[in-house]
């Protein structure tokens, strides 16, 4: 097992690809954010990826621009609450496992600025069956 001290930062596309993949593929699986992200697999997945690996290596490498929202409205990730908090901690252990140094750290910033925006903006959430 990789200790903090023998992870690399994120540095390459290829990074933000695993950072990205490894965050859905929890959150997926999560029992309480499950339902939500199956809803947004059912509406557009690969959309969602593609705009994710976007997003995260324009922020947080300079590449591309940063258009549209980093959590389009078709994600179904509630506005606010234990929700948001459950998933800035599957976002922080993510980066925890599998990056150090300052780009992990400014990652883990930047989502915590995100759910405080999300929390602030939402106004509906989707419904999920």
């Amino acid at each position: 097992m990789k200790t903090s001290a023998t992870l690399p930062d994120i540095r390459t596309e290829r990074d933000i690809k695993t950072l990205v993949d490894n965050l859905c593929q929890k959150a997926t699986n999560d029992t309480l954010l499950g339902a939500s992200f199956g809803a947004a697999a059912r509406i557009h997945w690969p959309h969602y990826l593609t705009t994710q690996y976007r997003y995260w290596s324009s922020t947080l490498l300079g590449h591309g621009s940063t258009e549209g929202e980093p959590l389009p409205e078709q994600v179904a990730l509630p506005r606010s609450g234990q929700h948001i908090q459950h998933w800035l901690k599957i976002f922080s252990s993510t980066i925890e496992e599998h990056f150090s140094g300052s780009k992990a750290e400014e990652a883990k910033q930047l989502a915590n600025q995100l759910a405080t925006r999300l929390s602030a903006t939402r106004s509906r959430e989707l419904p999920v069956d």
